[in-house]
């Protein structure tokens, strides 16, 4: 199976800065370890529909949600198994679950996508 580690959230005041990270930290079966993949952030907020937050695509091309550019950027390592979301001048809006996502490619994992169980991010006022 695939699994994915995220780390990174908790409670923040208004203004401060939180870095989530998302690693595959299982791969189904040695050669999905060259599966081609993207790799992304999403996040929940109570009572919300879940939406895009930014990406890393298989061409390496990272991809931030115009409502959170200039505050939010993302970057991935050199083996493209992981993801870091930094986020800055948070404010009480993105208190959310913000959950990783990997899309796969090729057909070398038997299924689309994974997800991670989500990590939370509170901010207060």
């Amino acid at each position: 199976t695939v699994q994915l580690q995220e780390s990174g959230g908790g409670s923040v005041r208004t203004g401060g800065s939180l870095r989530l990270s998302c690693s595959i930290s299982r791969f189904y079966g040695t050669s999905a370890t060259t599966c081609s993949r993207d790799m992304d952030w999403h996040r929940q907020a109570p009572g919300k529909e879940r939406q895009f937050v930014a990406s890393y695509d298989r061409f390496g091309r990272a991809q931030v949600s115009p409502d959170l550019k200039g505050r939010f950027s993302i970057s991935q390592d050199s083996a493209k198994r992981t993801i870091d979301l930094q986020m800055n001048a948070l404010s009480p809006d993105d208190t959310a679950r913000y959950y990783c996502r990997v899309v796969w490619f090729d057909g070398c994992v038997p299924w689309p996508d994974t997800w991670g169980q989500g990590i939370e991010v509170t901010v207060s006022a």
